[in-house]
């Protein structure tokens, strides 16, 4: 594949990396903090990057499960947010080779839409089994996730970068 002009050549993303940044999003995702409605599900956005930039190591399967974790921790209607994660997961992945090509202000643009319908499906899940609707708050959510996506994509992208090398031997 062709490169965009002035994109570095990262280096393969150890996946014990993506094991322990999925894990992190998941711990603070279970912190007791209430029943905020407008807080960002750091998982769905560690769910979509991964998804994202490593889609042969971060698929359908993992987000369904780690949607069923979130489930139980969570109390809620069993396959809601397994829903909402395999959902996000697929059409991540359906437009990954467009979103790869833009920087990561524009994809985040690009996936505001995307983590709304996530949270929208949550709440109308949420609503059709007799929960009661949280207000419009719930659309802050997608917003702080779409702003922290730039920060997300160069802290978790940041190992995979190459040193500047001076070599004017090598190719890369």
């Amino acid at each position: 594949m062709i490169m965009p002009r002035g994109q570095q050549l990262l280096l393969p993303v150890n996946p014990l990396f993506i094991v322990v940044t999925l894990v992190i999003g998941l711990a603070i995702n279970m912190l007791p903090l209430g029943r905020i409605v407008w807080l960002p599900d750091m998982l769905m956005l560690l769910l979509a990057f991964w998804s994202l930039n490593q889609p042969q190591r971060v698929g359908l399967g993992i987000a369904f499960a780690l949607g069923l974790v979130m489930d139980v921790d969570r109390a809620s209607l069993l396959g809601q947010h397994a829903l909402a994660y395999t959902l996000l997961v697929f059409v991540t992945g359906w437009m990954s080779r467009r979103l790869l090509w833009f920087s990561s202000p524009v994809q985040a643009l690009h996936l505001l839409p995307v983590f709304a319908a996530a949270h929208g499906i949550q709440v109308l899940l949420r609503i059709a089994t007799g929960g009661i609707f949280p207000g419009l708050e719930f659309l802050i959510a997608p917003v702080i996730e779409t702003l922290l996506w730039p920060v997300v994509s160069v802290l978790l992208l940041a190992p995979q970068r190459r040193a500047p090398d001076s070599d004017e031997n090598r190719p890369l």
